[in-house]
C-alpha cells in the first residue's frame, strides 16, 4: 500500500484553535472539492509506504504538539491514512486531521486513531460550489466522537443565511464545538472586518462559541 504525499515539513499551525503550536505537517495529494479560494493545488507527489512515512517523521525532533495530516483531502486515501495513524499512535504521537468535512464514511475508518479533527464548513456563498450541508452533518456526527472544531472561510460574498445554516447544524449535532471564522486571505481584511464582527455576534447570540482567526502563518511569513 502506498500513499501520495505532496510534502512533509515542520512549522507552526497557522489556523484554527491551535494556532501557534509547533506541528509536523503531512500534506496529502488530491482533493474532491474545488474551492475558489484554495491555496494548495499541488501538481506533484511522492509515493510512500506507511512505514516509510513514519521513518521520515522520525527524522524530526520530537518537540512538536502533533502531526497534522492535511491536504488536499487526506480522507481520499483513507486506507493508507489509517495505517499511518496506527503507526504514529503506537509511537506516542498526537494525530490532528485537517479536512473539508465531506467524507463521513472514510472518517469512520480512521476516527479511532485521531485526537483532533479540524473540520471545514464549506459555506455555499463563499465557495460557489453549492450546498454541502447533508455531507457536513453526517461528518460532524462522526467527528464528534473526538475533539473537533469547525472552520468557515468568510469572503465578501459570504451571506448571513449560510452562517445561520451552519449554526443550526452545530446546535443540532455538537453545540460545544467552536466555530472559527477565517477571513479569506485573498481579500482585504480591513474591508471584511465589520462583516466578521457581525458574524461573530450572531454566533454569540445563538450560543455558539466563535473566534475570528486569520491565517497567521501567511501574515508572519512562515510556511
Amino acid at each position: 500500500m502506498k500513499g501520495r504525499i505532496t510534502e512533509v515539513f515542520d512549522s507552526v499551525q497557522g489556523e484554527g484553535l491551535y494556532v501557534g503550536e509547533k506541528q509536523l505537517f503531512v500534506r496529502f495529494f488530491g482533493c474532491n472539492l474545488r474551492c475558489r479560494f484554495c491555496d494548495t493545488r499541488a501538481n506533484r507527489f511522492i509515493e510512500y509506504e506507511p512505514q516509510e512515512l513514519l521513518e521520515e517523521l522520525k527524522l524530526y525532533e520530537d518537540d512538536y504538539h502533533s502531526v497534522s495530516f492535511t491536504g488536499g483531502e487526506p480522507l481520499l486515501q483513507s486506507d493508507f491514512l489509517n495505517e499511518v495513524l496506527k503507526l504514529t499512535s503506537q509511537h506516542g504521537h498526537k494525530n490532528y486531521l485537517e479536512t473539508n468535512g465531506t467524507l463521513a464514511g472514510e472518517l469512520e475508518k480512521v476516527i479511532d486513531y485521531l485526537d483532533i479533527v479540524a473540520m471545514d464548513l464549506k459555506l455555499p456563498s463563499s465557495t460557489k460550489m453549492g450546498k454541502l450541508w447533508r455531507l457536513h452533518s453526517r461528518f460532524l456526527k462522526v467527528a464528534s466522537k473526538k475533539e473537533v472544531f469547525l472552520k468557515a472561510i468568510i469572503c465578501k460574498s459570504t451571506e448571513e443565511k449560510d452562517l445561520r445554516e451552519a449554526l443550526n447544524l452545530i446546535k443540532e449535532i455538537n453545540n460545544s464545538a467552536v466555530l472559527i471564522l477565517q477571513p479569506n486571505s485573498y481579500e482585504d481584511y480591513g474591508k471584511m472586518q465589520p462583516k466578521l464582527e457581525n458574524f461573530r455576534n450572531i454566533c454569540i447570540n445563538n450560543n455558539v462559541t466563535a473566534c475570528i482567526v486569520a491565517q497567521v502563518h501567511k501574515i508572519a511569513g512562515v510556511r
